[in-house]
């Protein structure tokens, strides 16, 4: 989140009237084009004034802000940094220091620590020697509120902000009003109080949605406001902003920064309906967009949703070069790339990255997503009692998030670990519940894996005509969707052999009479199996039943007879 000055063109005076023939048109021109948010002619008309040197300072801030807003960022700085020194002398600190705390807070943001925390440290002596008070120290609290926000000191960033919040009031400044509300709700939000966080974030918007908010400040509350829904699963949130900002940045068709965040914040809504090929298009856009001019971290968030498409889409080549691509530009790359080694039935390696990204994730939102991978990638590995850790640890995150999203996917672990345990009424208690979230959702995918699980266990439970049905619709789903991993898994499990062949047997049951045959105790089953005693003997006994036989050695029988074994 980084504050930014409202466009002074309303306290400009109307171009000169004599002497200065082309170059004043240039100036008049560039001035009205940046009131019609028209960037790009306003940055070219103010660029071509400046170079006959006919900008004062205010001049100097709407180039600085018309080069920011088409992309130039190191025109930016430098028309800031004039502005600045111009402001100063002319008498006009509190304005000098405005573009002061822009520019250290654009140079922070580019890695430039020193830079950028030394016109911080400007902007604070020249209004610190002119005894002023004005709004310009609520700006200058922002970046300190904001340390302790990413710090995790909640108790000190939360009143910061709401100090920021008042001094923006007292002076009547929208941008910095917006900056101190969106901070309150993300304060509150990292402190587990979900729903006034939201409640504030949305406030924040008021002001952007009403047109109050200058261009760059409406562009960082847009996308941190996204972000954090996001991140609390408020998912129909996040699509209302998302379009929302899909608007005001198509009204302004020279807009460079957030557009990028934008397309990619798209596809991934996109990716949740269902949409895959257009949410592919979009993040391609987001691609070519944010590579130039070169340097924009937001790249990395790109790179790593064409990952995520390409891995569901099963082109695992593409998405393992677009997640190292991603990883290049700093951006996370788990739990997505041991996925993807989950599909390429590299399990061990998937086992071992997921397990260190579990030990290190702590924010509830990523740990989510991380537990959800561990749950399926510790299922592959026959590791259901790592899996049933992580799916308990995952619903208690859900419950305590209170979101329909995170709901369905701990009903998914949690139904995908039961059948791992033979526990198949209970798994088909969870998945279903788990599948009606995921179409409230309107999420046709994660419906359908769940559809998968479902299937298999319907056939655990003899009712294999359901299961036939349940394999059926999540094929078409998954043929719609291009999914073909999941479309071979389907085929696989459709290819299988019914369990009518074994006596009525469910698969489990079969796993465990061939065990019994080995000679195998209960204890050493439960171990082979990683289920409980208590599973194995409950298995043994409807084993008994379906079979006719009351001792293990009868059983045993049964097995060679019927070429079990």
């Amino acid at each position: 989140m980084l504050p930014m000055a409202k466009a002074p063109g309303e306290e400009r005076r109307q171009a000169g009237t004599g002497g200065a023939g082309a170059t004043d048109d240039a100036l008049a021109r560039g001035r009205e084009a940046y009131t019609q948010r028209a960037w790009g002619d306003a940055y070219a008309l103010l660029a071509t004034a400046d170079r006959q040197g006919r900008l004062d300072a205010a001049d100097l801030d709407l180039l600085g802000m018309a080069a920011y807003l088409v992309g130039g960022m190191e025109a930016a700085v430098d028309a800031w940094e004039r502005a600045h020194r111009a402001f100063v002398a002319g008498g006009e600190v509190a304005r000098g220091a405005r573009c002061a705390v822009w520019l250290g807070l654009v140079l922070l943001q580019r890695g430039e620590h020193g830079r950028g925390g030394g016109w911080l440290a400007r902007a604070q002596r020249v209004l610190d020697e002119a005894s002023l008070d004005c709004v310009e120290h609520g700006y200058l609290r922002v970046p300190v509120a904001l340390r302790a926000l990413y710090g995790g000191d909640t108790d000190t960033a939360y009143p910061a902000f709401v100090e920021v919040t008042g001094i923006a009031d007292r002076f009547g400044d929208a941008d910095l009003r917006a900056f101190g509300r969106l901070g309150q709700g993300q304060a509150l939000i990292a402190r587990g109080e979900a729903a006034r966080g939201v409640n504030m974030l949305d406030e924040a918007m008021v002001g952007v949605i009403a047109g109050e908010v200058s261009p760059i400040a409406s562009g960082i509350v847009y996308c941190a406001v996204i972000i954090a829904c996001r991140n609390v699963f408020d998912l129909r949130r996040a699509q209302e902003w998302t379009a929302a900002l899909s608007r005001w940045c198509a009204a302004q068709p020279d807009l460079k920064p957030y557009r990028g965040q934008c397309l990619v914040h798209r596809s991934e809504i996109m990716q949740l309906r269902g949409d895959w090929a257009d949410a592919m298009d979009e993040v391609r856009r987001a691609h070519e967009h944010l590579s130039v001019p070169s340097g924009d971290p937001a790249l990395g968030m790109a790179l790593y949703q064409q990952g995520e498409l390409l891995r569901l889409r099963g082109e695992l080549a593409r998405a393992e070069e677009a997640y190292r691509q991603a990883s290049g530009w700093g951006h996370a790359v788990q739990p997505g790339l041991a996925l993807l080694r989950l599909a390429q039935g590299r399990i061990h390696d998937a086992l071992g990255a997921i397990r260190r990204v579990a030990g290190e994730a702590e924010d509830p939102p990523e740990r989510s997503r991380v537990l959800a991978a561990y749950v399926e990638i510790a299922l592959a590995a026959g590791d259901a009692v790592t899996a049933r850790a992580s799916a308990g640890e995952l619903g208690r995150i859900a419950a305590d998030f209170d979101s329909p999203y995170l709901r369905a996917v701990a009903g998914y672990a949690d139904g995908a670990v039961l059948l791992a345990e033979g526990e198949a009424a209970a798994a088909c208690t969870a998945l279903r519940r788990a599948w009606l979230a995921w179409r409230e959702l309107d999420a046709p995918y994660e419906a359908a894996r769940v559809r998968l699980r479902m299937a298999q266990a319907y056939r655990r439970l003899n009712d294999h005509d359901t299961a036939e049905m349940e394999l059926d619709a999540a094929g078409r789903v998954f043929t719609q969707l291009g999914a073909a991993p999941a479309l071979a898994e389907v085929q696989e499990l459709t290819r299988q052999e019914t369990p009518h062949a074994a006596g009525g047997l469910t698969p489990r049951e079969v796993e465990v009479l061939r065990l019994v045959a080995t000679g195998a105790g209960n204890r050493e089953i439960a171990d082979t199996l990683v289920i409980s005693d208590k599973t194995v003997a409950r298995h043994v006994a409807n084993m008994f039943t379906k079979l006719g036989v009351t001792s293990r050695s009868a059983a045993t029988a049964y097995a060679y007879q019927h070429d079990l074994v």
